[in-house]
């Protein structure tokens, strides 16, 4: 048994570090270059070629290119960006490609190639602003994409920060005046923003910086690989003619060469008093928008369960189909409607759009549960309640709603728990409640467990001592009353 240990400890200490290094060997066995990537970022990045023939970009032509010097053919791994990091460490693609600026933060996980583009991050504003500079915003809300240096340049200004997951979606926001400026590449603000006739971006790069593609830390020989592809893709002019033929070619561009040498590594982070700080704002407003939320449930529940049960055939049929189509559709799809769809006729704030969202989905569950609790009430009582002279709606207000709201307590107090947990839903919209702010302080500090650890004792913590209190009243409540549904 200890030769056996003796074998095993050598081969984990010399032939798997062996291994590992065959990356580039491997990637040649198997004839491709995998590379990760975003669709939902868009052109000019990487986007589904509208004729239908499969994706284009200039991203895709530089894997392409790349592949093709390597020997092999490429393949596209669509991924989640702000996840593709993470994913390059699990083994998912070789290379991850798409827009990643290089960073300290990243080289502290990851080996970054030498440069294959510069940006410059614009300012844009809406036009008649008299902002010019990021000092010109204080205590105003920018717009900008997560893990980006955009991201990072705001958290150095006393700005409100507000974060999208897409490109296109902080210029609509912009317009429609829900931010005061939108801070991203200038790749992004010329294709969506700059063209806009109601915007204007400020001239002059805010800052400069570079992309480069990522590199798991155990390849240094892909990266070597990769690294002269790129060169030599520079000095033949095929990394140009690929920029140009994407409009992307300009005077930034003359500063690759320069811009080679690598910045430091940045040290290492951990979950420190502040994340816990940050943990803790995020399940404020998790509550927040949980309770706020409940409030429109519980009481337009009640009223389309009213209306269904006794409002006659037209309100019961417009009920019914409220709650049919409410409950029929995903609350994602109704969040983006009401807060992006609906922006040119209502204005609403990211935090007024996700209470108002969750608030008119769960109001659907909620009107399925009075109506059952109503039909609970023993259908006599509400005869010898009209044989008494009630007219109906002292019959609803003193006969029916107090049984049934005693009866539906307990199903109405999981309803909440269940909110509680889906208000996680409403970071699509820009909102940082719990869940998205785990997502940040995960990929922040390459950890995903202390921060998931964290993320679900707080949501165990808010949720439990509900559910314990449903089990109570469920018990307390339970009787036989030999109900006839309605």
């Amino acid at each position: 048994m200890r030769l056996f240990a003796l074998v095993l400890g050598l081969f984990v200490a010399f032939l798997a570090p062996a291994a590992r290094a065959s990356a580039l060997s491997e990637l040649q066995r198997r004839g491709e270059l995998t590379w990760g990537g975003d669709l939902q970022g868009g052109a000019p990045y990487v986007f589904e070629d509208p004729s239908g023939n499969g994706i284009r970009g200039f991203e895709v032509d530089i894997a392409a290119a790349l592949a093709r010097r390597l020997g092999v053919r490429a393949r596209f791994v669509q991924h989640d960006w702000s996840n593709l990091v993470p994913a390059l460490e699990r083994g998912d693609f070789d290379i991850a490609l798409n827009g990643l600026e290089d960073t300290p933060a990243r080289r502290a996980l990851v080996l970054s190639s030498v440069p294959y583009f510069v940006y410059g991050e614009t300012l844009a504003v809406r036009k008649g602003s008299s902002a010019r500079s990021l000092a010109d915003l204080r205590g105003k809300r920018v717009a900008t994409l997560n893990q980006t240096v955009a991201h990072d340049l705001l958290k150095t200004h006393p700005v409100e920060i507000a974060l999208y997951e897409g490109q296109q979606e902080p210029y609509f926001d912009l317009v429609n005046e829900r931010v005061d400026a939108v801070l991203l590449d200038h790749v992004i603000a010329d294709l969506y923003g700059c063209k806009l006739k109601e915007l204007f971006c400020v001239p002059g790069d805010v800052a400069r910086g570079v992309y480069v593609a990522a590199i798991r830390k155990d390849a240094p020989d892909l990266k070597r690989a990769i690294d002269e592809a790129l060169g030599a893709m520079v000095r033949d002019g095929e990394l140009e003619s690929i920029l140009r033929a994407y409009g992307l070619w300009d005077a930034r561009q003359k500063e690759l060469g320069a811009r080679a040498e690598a910045p430091s590594a940045a040290g290492p982070r951990s979950f420190d008093a502040n994340q816990v700080r940050l943990f803790l704002q995020g399940s404020l407003v998790t509550i927040a928008i949980s309770v706020a939320a409940f409030a429109i449930a519980l009481p337009f529940g009640l009223v389309l369960a009213v209306a269904r049960a006794y409002g006659g055939r037209t309100l019961g049929f417009l009920s019914a189909t409220y709650v049919e189509i409410f409950r029929g559709t995903p609350v994602l799809l109704q969040l983006y409607v009401l807060y992006f769809g609906l922006a040119p006729l209502v204005r609403l704030g990211a935090f007024e759009a996700a209470t108002l969202g969750l608030g008119l989905n769960y109001a659907a569950y909620e009107a399925e549960v009075h109506r059952g609790a109503l039909a609970s009430v023993p259908r006599g009582q509400t005869e010898v309640a009209r044989t008494l002279g009630l007219a109906p709606f002292q019959v609803l207000r003193y006969v029916l709603f107090p049984q049934a709201f005693r009866n539906a307590l307990p199903a109405l107090t999981n309803d909440f728990v269940a909110l509680l947990k889906d208000s996680s839903l409403v970071s699509v919209i820009t909102v940082v409640e719990l869940t998205k702010r785990m997502t940040i302080a995960a990929v922040d500090l390459n950890d995903w467990v202390t921060p998931g650890l964290a993320c679900a004792a707080l949501y165990f913590a808010m949720s439990f001592p509900l559910a314990r209190l449903a089990r109570r009243l469920e018990r307390r409540l339970a009787h036989d009353s030999n109900p006839q549904l309605a």
